[in-house]
């Protein structure tokens, strides 16, 4: 299993890093991913703290995959201070994306999906089939989220993915330690965003290193 999109004490999450890592060994997770929400004012200490949980994270047989959610930045910054994340060691790139429930600023979506330094737009809400195109050109997966109000619009992205070919994930934007799901419940948020069975079965076992090779 894997999960892509998960926060800390670092940003507004409740757990130490390694706290997290331990809670989803203890689930069966493979590959995790820690994404605290990143601007220009943090981006660095959060690239550079999350490497240093990297060996715990190996004693728990655990994957972890460091990473920034760039959030709220207006969008013509995005491209940049992606590139900067992955230039200071960031594993993945995740971009807060027009979820219906906060006022991101409009083009966030598109900076994201068209960025070569983006891996995952998470919560994209209503996002347009034109930047969906963008995405799957550009190698950005689209998120299926298990988070509360932002899991409104899954049904829409995974109709806009198929429409276009976005690769998906299934992601639980954790902030507290219930918010980690099990094997079942992933695949409970899969099959109720509207993907068949061989399509969650797809997605629930996404090659994360071919995502992460651009």
């Amino acid at each position: 299993m894997y999960d892509l999109h998960t926060h800390t004490l670092l940003s507004d999450g409740e757990l130490l890093p390694t706290e997290l890592v331990r809670r989803a060994a203890v689930l069966g997770y493979e590959t995790l991913a820690i994404t605290d929400h990143a601007d220009a004012s943090n981006l660095a200490h959060l690239v550079e703290a999350g490497s240093m949980v990297r060996d715990s994270a190996r004693r728990y047989g655990v994957n972890l995959l460091v990473g920034v959610e760039l959030t709220h930045v207006p969008p013509s910054l995005i491209p940049a201070l992606a590139r900067e994340a992955k230039q200071r060691g960031a594993d993945i790139v995740v971009v807060h994306g027009e979820t219906v429930m906060e006022p991101v600023a409009p083009g966030t979506n598109r900076a994201a999906c068209t960025c070569e330094y983006v891996d995952v737009l998470g919560h994209p809400g209503l996002i347009t089939v034109e930047d969906a195109r963008a995405a799957a050109e550009h190698g950005v997966a689209l998120e299926i989220t298990s988070r509360a109000g932002h899991n409104r619009t899954n049904g829409h992205v995974v109709g806009v993915a198929r429409a276009t070919g976005c690769l998906l994930t299934v992601d639980s934007d954790t902030h507290a330690p219930s918010d980690l799901m099990s094997k079942e419940a992933r695949q409970t948020v899969a099959l109720g965003a509207g993907l068949t069975e061989a399509e969650s079965r797809e997605v629930l076992s996404l090659s994360i290193k071919r995502l992460l090779q651009k």
